[in-house]
């Protein structure tokens, strides 16, 4: 057996096997499974942006923000309200870059058959640095979770992290069809439990059952002013 065949098994093994050309239209995934991949990337902003925004808001609130009457809190729901708004925005431009671009196509496909390769080159600068920040912020505030609820953890958050960005390498390499089915598990998970979550806290602050959180401990920040 040759290098070239102890790599090809090694890739064959790692990310499946090579495909012909007339086989990727075989590739597509289901709508339903699809949907759940291609719209991930909103619906996991929504698991861990929130987090992020309050704990910068309080920050600056607890700075010299303070003296210019800057409240962080306060301005929280403004906030969360133009964030709803540039999602419904992002959501017509899909709409409309679906409509004319019906065979489908990235963002730099796109910009380019409309706008010309300088600002197609700029829309592809752009989406790396997205998928790079989504992914470091993302990963980082899921690994936060894990170990806020198993502190033994700590020790390895940083394996545990490089770790999980592995692991979604491996996936996505293996091929859309493959990456979306395993990727559809976890995102329609969360669709359903944040659907549960709501619908028992309504239902709960309705009754008038909601509880008041209690026992809660000042941040480090708080606690040292």
């Amino acid at each position: 057996m040759t290098i070239r065949d102890l790599r090809e098994q090694f890739a064959s093994t790692l990310i499946g096997k090579r495909l012909q050309s007339a086989e990727i239209a075989h590739q597509t995934a289901p709508t339903f499974i699809a949907l759940a991949v291609l719209a991930s990337d909103a619906m996991s902003s929504v698991a861990y942006a929130t987090e992020e925004i309050l704990i910068i808001l309080s920050t600056a609130a607890l700075t010299g923000f303070t003296l210019v009457g800057f409240s962080g809190n306060a301005i929280s729901i403004p906030i969360a309200i133009g964030i709803s708004l540039l999602i419904g925005i992002v959501t017509i431009s899909y709409r409309q870059t679906i409509f004319s671009n019906p065979a489908g196509g990235g963002g730099y496909r796109v910009a380019k058959e409309n706008l010309g390769e300088e600002l197609a080159q700029v829309t592809g600068a752009a989406l790396l640095t997205d998928y790079i920040l989504t992914v470091a912020v993302s990963i980082s505030a899921g690994v936060a979770n894990v170990i806020s609820v198993v502190p033994e953890l700590a020790p390895w958050r940083v394996e545990l992290t490089v770790g999980i960005i592995l692991f979604m390498t491996l996936i996505n390499l293996r091929g859309v069809k493959e990456s979306a089915r395993v990727f559809s598990i976890p995102t329609y998970f969360f669709l359903g439990t944040m659907g549960l979550t709501l619908i028992v806290g309504f239902v709960r602050l309705l009754t008038g059952s909601l509880g008041t959180v209690t026992g809660s401990k000042p941040s480090m920040k708080q606690s040292s002013r």
